[in-house]
């Protein structure tokens, strides 16, 4: 398995080897000794898959506060995503900063999103399909948002605002100076 630390060294890109033959291809998309040896050493309790029919789907920022805060290892399995990690841990050194890798069913890599940061992808091709493991079980009560794209966080969306095709929560978000406190840095 492949281990690189993107640039907020805690949001870690991993690429699983597949193994092909005339037949297609296995892989070991997970591992618990492999991902704690990244670091990655919290137990995954919730699987989720989305399907997004249309290129330009966006689906961010998202997070669940404690004690509901969520840790996601995503990956594509079927298309292309860009997929985006903002640290929102006040006092961190990378705190607002963002950090973001192509996800694709060809790239087979997977992003490792921790607890304290908003989440988010924008679909690069029709008919994409993402699937996620998460730390905590989801809680409408303790989930946030921050608008995709908040002119504070500067995000390089590879789509102009136009051609987002968002859902009505997500049209409403709120700026991401509200998210000031929801994580602290430890």
């Amino acid at each position: 398995m492949k281990v690189e630390r993107l640039e907020i060294p805690e949001v870690i890109l991993v690429t699983p080897p597949r193994f092909g033959d005339n037949r297609g291809f296995f892989s070991e998309t997970y591992n618990v000794q492999r991902m704690t040896d990244a670091g990655v050493d919290l137990p995954f309790v919730q699987d989720n898959q989305s399907l997004s029919r249309q290129k330009g789907v966006v689906r961010a920022l998202h997070c669940q506060l404690a004690p509901y805060a969520q840790g996601k290892l995503v990956r594509c399995t079927k298309g292309a995503i860009w997929d985006v990690a903002v640290d929102i841990r006040t006092g961190s050194p990378t705190y607002g900063k963002w950090v973001a890798a192509e996800l694709s069913e060809e790239n087979w890599s997977q992003i490792w999103v921790p607890p304290g940061f908003l989440h988010g992808f924008v679909t690069l091709t029709e008919n994409t399909e993402v699937q996620y493991k998460c730390t905590s079980l989801y809680d409408r009560a303790s989930e946030r948002a921050v608008i995709w794209n908040c002119p504070e966080l500067a995000i390089a969306w590879p789509i102009a605002p136009e051609e987002a095709v968002l859902s009505d929560k997500d049209k409403v978000a709120p700026p991401f100076s509200e998210a000031k406190g929801w994580f602290s840095y430890s």
